[in-house]
């Protein structure tokens, strides 16, 4: 690894490269007045992996973990139609939290870094929980398999793991959070019972074989919350998704 990079500004983001391609990326923030951070959020976002949708999804989620006293990191990295697929995007993001880590290496251990993601990203957020503290899955996509049975996402999982599930089944199983359990940190996950984009149940069958394999696993389910509203801090059911973090910063 090349010498740490500067600090980012208290006031603007620091864009750092984890590699050689264009979206490969992670966004480095810092709250005004604190000087250490209460935790780090590495947020990352979804678009069912596809290139048009980018880390911009999180920017309300940035400005309000900022507000909470938290450094961010918004990960972007590769998606289809700009050379991801899998298994790139999955090492994309390995590799960006381990810059998250090496980057703040001196907060490691001393505040808690808590990965936040959102469909797609809920995926790669929790395939990747080894690298965090604690991992909060909103809507997340957890079985790659039954989101290509299903056909969700206008078809998203053939195209991005290159065949159907069956004749994939081991990369599908690589690719998927469910057949990866126990993952061994906390997890929140908050879902709304209107999700189109990702069904409720999907959540539902992933919490239940999580605490069965062992896991700690807080579930939210959310009257009336849509898929794109699980990303607005502003909506009824983020307060008590922020209170999850904090209560991380004390375990």
């Amino acid at each position: 690894m090349t010498s740490a990079p500067p600090e980012p500004s208290r006031t603007t983001g620091q864009r750092i490269a984890y590699g050689a391609a264009e979206p490969q990326f992670v966004d480095f923030y810092l709250p005004t007045e604190a000087e250490r951070p209460v935790a780090v959020a590495v947020l990352i976002h979804g678009g069912y992996w596809r290139d048009r949708f980018d880390l911009s999804l999180m920017d309300l989620l940035v400005a309000d973990a900022l507000g909470r006293g938290m450094a961010v990191a918004n990960v972007e990295y590769r998606r289809m139609g700009n050379g991801g697929g899998w298994p790139t995007t999955g090492r994309d993001v390995e590799e960006a939290m381990t810059l998250v880590r090496e980057h703040w290496r001196e907060w490691n251990g001393v505040v808690p870094f808590i990965s936040v993601g959102h469909s797609v990203g809920g995926q790669l957020a929790l395939l990747n929980s080894a690298a965090a503290d604690a991992v909060v899955a909103l809507a997340p996509v957890t079985d790659v398999s039954r989101t290509d049975d299903e056909r969700l996402g206008e078809d998203a999982a053939v195209a991005f793991m290159g065949a159907r599930a069956a004749e994939l089944p081991s990369e599908y199983a690589a690719a998927s959070p469910v057949r990866q359990l126990p993952l061994g940190r906390p997890v929140l996950v908050v879902h709304g019972d209107v999700d189109s984009r990702v069904p409720v149940d999907h959540s539902r069958g992933f919490v239940g074989m999580a605490r069965a394999a062992g896991d700690v696993v807080e579930y939210r389910e959310v009257p009336g919350l849509d898929h794109v509203t699980a990303i607005d801090p502003s909506a009824s059911h983020w307060p008590a998704a922020a209170a999850w973090m904090a209560g991380q910063t004390t375990r």
